[in-house]
């Protein structure tokens, strides 16, 4: 029987040996074997996940790119991806090297300056740009402490991720209904709760409008902050040309009161994700999303 390269990369043994080699291979032949690994995924278009990148960054980059573009466009995003996982392990115990590395906007530092508890909650929308798995965990062990909502049921891959998350002191809850009464009542009480908005969601009910397309993309944290009456920020990290990690958060976003539309959840989704937007497209081939935002356009794009 042939190897499902699929089923192994959500398997969790990848997972160990990238921590293994992350951890045990010097930058120069780490990055080798990043980029040699990120080329030959470019090349297994039948693979889903290869899939969704060439759709996802066909969609992100204006619709627009032939078939020779659209192989770059992939095969950079694949490449980060694969420098970012390799980081992530080779640089996990290394918080003062990670440090050096790290650039906070005036947003960024006050929010690493926040209580646990305020007189307001607050939602951080994450984006999965870069390696902000990396950041994210570095500022949860000097000082940021939100309630960080993962995604539902962890196995695999997803269940070793989860592992190491939690063994690093996250706080994580992954998403059910009663995490959500949790994390609503995390944010009446004042505290932070971070979650993901850019991962889709199977069979989606809503479509709010991204990049000029009704996406897949979740509500769940317009609901939370709209009940807990508590605004939204906008964090990605971007890595620089100078391979610095510069973490980007946007200005407070309130949610608006649309007195009973049942449209108003998507309405508020839509004015986060023009911020969202803004910032994929600093950097394109750093969003690292591998599951389909708009599955329709699986067929469009350049093969």
């Amino acid at each position: 029987m042939a190897l499902n390269l699929q089923n192994i990369l959500k398997g969790s043994f990848w997972i160990t040996l990238i921590n293994f080699l992350g951890r045990s291979l010097p930058p120069k032949q780490g990055h080798w074997l990043a980029d040699r690994v990120a080329k030959i995924l470019a090349s297994r278009r039948e693979l889903a996940m290869v899939q969704a990148v060439r759709a996802n960054q066909w969609v992100v980059r204006g619709e627009s790119l032939d078939k020779a573009a659209m192989d770059q466009a992939v095969l950079e995003t694949l490449k980060n991806s694969a420098l970012s996982f390799y980081n992530l392990y080779h640089y996990l115990e290394q918080p003062e090297v990670v440090r050096n590395q790290i650039i906070m906007d005036s947003v960024t530092e006050l929010l690493m300056q926040r209580k646990k508890f305020e007189s307001r909650g607050l939602v951080v929308a994450g984006l999965h740009l870069s390696n902000f798995d990396l950041i994210l965990q570095w500022m949860c062990t000097h000082g940021f402490d939100p309630m960080v909502l993962t995604i539902p049921d962890p196995h695999g891959a997803h269940q070793k991720e989860y592992e190491r998350r939690k063994a690093a002191g996250m706080n994580l809850v992954p998403a059910s209904i009663s995490a959500f009464r949790q994390a609503l009542k995390h944010l009446q009480q004042g505290g932070i709760v971070l979650t993901g908005i850019d991962r889709p969601i199977p069979d989606a009910n809503d479509h709010p409008m991204f990049f000029g397309r009704p996406s897949a993309l979740p509500l769940h944290y317009i609901y939370l902050a709209s009940k807990a009456k508590a605004p939204v920020v906008v964090m990605a990290v971007n890595l620089s040309s100078e391979r610095k990690y510069q973490i980007l958060t946007s200005e407070l976003i309130e949610m608006d009161d649309h007195d009973g539309d049942e449209n108003g959840d998507i309405l508020n989704a839509e004015k986060v994700l023009r911020i969202a937007e803004e910032l994929i497209r600093k950097s394109p081939g750093q969003w690292g999303m591998s599951l389909p935002v708009w599955p329709e356009t699986l067929e469009l794009v350049p093969n």
